[in-house]
């Protein structure tokens, strides 16, 4: 399956580097649908992640730096090239399956 590009809003705001505003409307209720989508090469350092679901999203070369991913659901993402320093992962995902997925760009499989 090919990640998608929705015409989503508030996946807009993340793709044009809108995070600041993207975390504003998600405060004022706004939701959006994550799955599956494409992050390459978006640079998403700010992103307040808790509760997100990310299932099979595409991260390659994203930017992931210091982000709080410890409440989002990744299972099946891919973060192949990723700068993930000091990025806080799920608990159950092992680093050894981290490091797969940012090297070769496995998909992350929970523990």
């Amino acid at each position: 399956m090919a990640p998608r590009i929705p015409n989503d809003p508030m996946y807009q705001l993340l793709r044009e580097g809108k995070v600041k505003d993207f975390n504003d409307r998600r405060l004022l209720g706004e939701t959006v649908d994550l799955t599956n989508c494409d992050f390459r090469n978006v640079d998403l350092r700010g992103l307040e992640a808790q509760g997100l679901d990310f299932s099979g999203s595409y991260f390659r070369q994203a930017d992931l730096r210091g982000l709080d991913l410890s409440n989002s659901q990744l299972g099946g993402a891919s973060i192949n090239g990723a700068h993930i320093s000091g990025t806080l992962f799920p608990q159950s995902l092992s680093p050894q399956e981290i490091l797969l997925s940012v090297q070769l760009g496995t998909r992350l499989r929970y523990i």
